[in-house]
């Protein structure tokens, strides 16, 4: 999957707020604000942040279980593990 760069706009630009959510809204990913040419702040859409906030936080539930494994957590097998969510939960 190839990333777009981001979008970069000058602090100076966010005098036009309606103009700004139009493009937080329009913008597939976070958007840098600079001033004097060096990056200050980022700023993205909620759609963008709720997206990026569940991809780190399964990218860090997976590193936990790494480490779980890597320092001899128990392994379970995945078709008991479902059989037993479903068992507790009725599903």
């Amino acid at each position: 999957m190839i990333q777009a760069l981001p979008k970069v706009l000058p602090v100076n630009e966010l005098k036009n707020t309606a103009n700004i959510m139009k493009v937080c809204q329009e913008t597939e990913g976070p958007i840098v604000i600079t001033k004097n040419g060096y990056g200050v702040a980022v700023m993205m859409s909620i759609k963008v942040y709720e997206e990026m906030f569940v991809k780190m936080r399964a990218a860090a539930l997976i590193n936990e279980s790494l480490d779980d494994i890597d320092n001899g957590g128990e392994l379970i097998d995945g078709e008991k593990f479902f059989s037993e969510i479903k068992r507790k939960h009725g599903r």
